[in-house]
């Protein structure tokens, strides 16, 4: 038996083959000419599954243009913006194609699926720069702003000269599309985001960044908005810093350090770590893996330092120089205090583009500023500062330096991640990189927190039996986190 199609379009000289397939129930008809071998959904959902072919086949004198070449898949209510010899609106199930009239194809203009084709870059370019009335996913165009972001975005990954040479295809297309004010309009945008003209036309906060020299991540800079909104909107409890004695704050910052490092793959024991620590004295062996320990515990064991905080974007960079200065002063090959000079990556994540580095947490740092509790704060800090991975090394460590520096600052006990912990934690920190969603991250932070307001004492010895207490030493393999009351 031949296994249908799930769209079929209906033609006369199918129309017997068609109707004996209704016949015996094998498809459905859920708009004019359009049938179905999918029986139990919704005609909306096959329609928006299948809009690229159904368009090839009904409509193959049409292709997408304007908005639609750039987004090059429906609205979020189901608008798609076409181009043919005639103007109309055609509504289907979950679907609706406006078509415009406007000069057929240019050999540029390429082939998307079947006979439908969609305008060249540079001919898009230029169609969503038409004055058009209304805003949103009802109008043909793009907003401005959405254009800048868009024609950034493709600066920014394609370069220069690939805009140059786009911008010279415009030009010459612009009178055969009668265009020509609207190379006008492009020609100043593109002029404007290679900063070789005035700025002042620039409506996006993302493309006037790049004039200013500080370009963005903007699919981070959405990420911190949705993870500063979830963070804004909570309560939270406080928990004090028991550890106010110079004995128990160094304690505490012993494994605060031992378990930061250990995290991040330089591991020791306890006793190696003592050693380190208490001699100021690198292992012979591991002379690196020792000066990350004290690098480490040089900050977080200072209340002082630990007691800084940025109040200005450039003030947080200074900072993370500093600090990343310190704690890396024995791995020069990974430029201590300097960001990185190459990009870097973990698994499948890329982590910001070394150009976009200084502008992105700047951005970020207008969310850090707006929450008002030093938990959100923290939280927030350590996760901008992970997500980014501004140095060649280093970045886990640092960022939690910055999340405990916020919590120190106000009196409030620090947050300590244990062996045991560690799953958890950088299974919610790529499930809100990957997934968008901070929940998960914000409990497992919430957790972590409450469990370090319990350690506290004057010996190294006692605080490291409570830890045992919790299994803090264990994998994730051998046991579980356990509050235990102290």
């Amino acid at each position: 038996m031949t296994r249908l199609q799930e769209i079929i379009i209906g033609k006369a000289d199918r129309s017997k083959e068609i109707k004996n397939l209704e016949n015996q129930g094998l498809i459905r008809k859920i708009a004019p000419r359009i049938y179905t071998s999918t029986l139990n959904e919704s005609p909306e959902k096959i329609i928006r599954r299948n809009w690229y072919r159904l368009i090839s086949d009904l409509f193959p004198d049409a292709f997408l243009s304007h908005r639609s070449a750039l987004e090059r898949t429906p609205t979020d209510g189901g608008h798609l913006y076409l181009t043919r010899s005639y103007k109309n609106t055609v509504e289907l199930p979950g679907l609706t194609l406006h078509f415009s009239k406007g000069p057929a194809p240019l050999e540029d203009d390429q082939f998307f699926f079947g006979n439908l084709k969609v305008s060249s870059l540079a001919r898009a370019w230029l169609e969503n720069l038409q004055q058009t009335k209304g805003s949103g996913e009802h109008v043909k165009t793009l907003s401005r702003e959405q254009l800048e972001e868009k024609i950034e975005g493709f600066l920014r990954v394609k370069g220069e000269k690939t805009v140059n040479q786009l911008r010279d295809r415009a030009r010459a297309i612009a009178p055969i599309l009668s265009m020509d004010k609207e190379f006008v309009s492009l020609n100043q945008l593109i002029t404007d985001l290679l900063g070789t003209g005035l700025s002042k036309n620039l409506v996006s906060p993302i493309a006037r960044a790049r004039v200013l020299g500080e370009p963005v991540d903007p699919d981070r800079i959405q990420l911190f908005e949705s993870v500063y909104e979830e963070l804004n909107r909570l309560e939270y409890p406080d928990y004090p810093n028991k550890n106010k004695s110079v004995q128990s704050y160094r304690n505490f910052a012993f494994f605060e350090s031992y378990f930061s490092n250990y995290i991040e793959g330089t591991e020791f024991t306890v006793d190696e770590a003592k050693q380190i620590i208490t001699t100021a004295t690198p292992l012979p062996a591991r002379d690196e893996d020792s000066h990350d320990i004290l690098g480490t515990f040089q900050i977080v064991s200072n209340p002082n330092e630990m007691s800084i905080l940025p109040d200005s974007p450039d003030q947080l960079l200074v900072l993370l120089r500093e600090r990343h200065a310190i704690l890396l002063s024995a791995r020069k090959s990974k430029n201590p205090g300097e960001f990185k000079d190459k990009n870097n990556r973990a698994g499948s994540t890329e982590f910001v583009d070394l150009e976009l580095v200084s502008g992105t947490l700047k951005r970020g740092f207008d969310w850090y500023s707006l929450l008002q509790h030093p938990f959100a704060k923290a939280v927030y800090m350590m996760f901008m500062i992970s997500e980014v991975h501004p140095f060649l090394d280093g970045n886990g460590r640092i960022a939690r330096v910055m999340m405990n520096a916020e919590l120190s600052s106000k009196g409030l006990s620090k947050i300590i991640i244990p062996t045991v912990y560690r799953e958890d934690y950088m299974g919610a920190l790529k499930k809100l990189t990957k997934l968008r969603d901070p929940d998960a991250y914000i409990r497992m932070m919430l957790r972590a927190w409450e469990f370090s307001s319990h350690i506290h004492d004057e010996s190294l010895d006692v605080m490291e039996k409570y830890l045992i207490s919790c299994n803090a030493f264990l994998s994730h393999k051998e046991g579980y986190l356990k509050i235990v009351p102290h």
